[in-house]
């Protein structure tokens, strides 16, 4: 059957094989950021954005997909220019084996869409369903809470910030004695 889809923004016209899932549609068209875990929707690593809430993709039958919207974490930055979710995670210590670090950072994302200021209940709420054998939880929380914080001071400075962020500080030369 064919269907056509959204994925990181681009329309696509697919062949979905009978009982095909979203997670065995994106890994087949080349989306490795999608990971297979546990195949029951408990680990997370499959997660993608499905019309902006995550889901976990092995659950998710490819047909259905049809006429949505799906972003997978390489739609959020590139090794160049990386999302703010991203370079928080690196900072923090949240990336470790890097296997459960795309679902995180989408239910991280899908978070931070609708509540700039989330608690940390409110994180662990969003994150609930992400399992990390890795880290233990703690530098995730505090990657999510980063990564808010300067999502706000964005939005407070607006386009200044991003001008700004590309110039190179200017530094005083020392006169040496």
């Amino acid at each position: 059957m064919e269907i056509v889809l959204t994925i990181n923004g681009k329309e696509r016209r697919v062949e979905v094989v009978g009982a095909e899932t979203l997670l065995d549609l994106l890994r087949r068209l080349g989306y490795k950021s999608v990971k297979f875990g546990c195949g029951e929707g408990a680990c997370g690593v499959c997660t993608v954005l499905m019309d902006g809430r995550p889901v976990n993709s092995c659950l998710i039958l490819a047909v259905t997909a049809g006429g949505r919207e799906i972003v997978t974490v390489d739609d959020l930055g590139t090794r160049d220019n990386p999302h703010l979710l991203q370079t928080a995670f690196v900072e923090s210590g949240a990336v470790q084996c890097g296997f459960c670090t795309p679902g995180m950072i989408l239910a991280s994302k899908a978070l931070l869409d609708r509540n700039a200021s989330p608690t940390v209940d409110e994180i662990k709420q969003a994150l609930d369903g992400n399992l990390c054998r890795c880290t233990g939880y703690v530098q995730i929380i505090e990657a999510v809470q980063l990564a808010a914080r300067r999502i706000r001071a964005k939005k407070k400075t607006g386009t200044k910030r991003k001008k700004t962020a590309a110039k190179k500080p200017k530094t005083k030369k020392q006169k040496i004695t």
